[in-house]
């Protein structure tokens, strides 16, 4: 069974309020889970102790037992420092798409033939 330690949606329309949970993988995202381990709140200032709360004894028992944190619930646990920062890269953020290069090729051509007709 793979464990998941991650975010379960709570509070009404537009009012997000989450339960950080461990799960089995293959349950739905706010449906059954085996122990809440923690809270956050995201409409809390982002320098709110209350934003963030988490047991974290017990986070750290469950990834002794081979528990994967979700992205997000990484985050938490790397700023409390409970886990070592990993490295995040996402190379092809900054290119520009196919249409978007195909542009950028045919201004700096139009731009070239001028200078190249003096």
């Amino acid at each position: 069974m793979s464990m998941k330690i991650r975010l379960a949606r709570g509070g009404s329309k537009k009012r997000p309020h989450y339960a950080i949970v461990a799960s089995d993988s293959r349950m739905p995202r706010d449906g059954r889970f085996l122990e809440k381990l923690g809270t956050y709140n995201p409409l809390l200032a982002k320098d709110s102790e209350d934003r963030v709360k988490m047991d974290i004894e017990r986070i750290q028992y469950w990834l002794g037992q081979g528990a994967q944190p979700t992205d997000r619930v990484a985050r938490f646990l790397e700023a409390a420092g409970v886990k070592e920062k990993a490295e995040r890269k996402n190379m092809k953020k900054a290119v520009p798409g196919k249409k978007a290069a195909k542009r950028a090729e045919e201004r700096a051509a139009k731009a070239a033939a001028p200078a190249e007709a003096e």
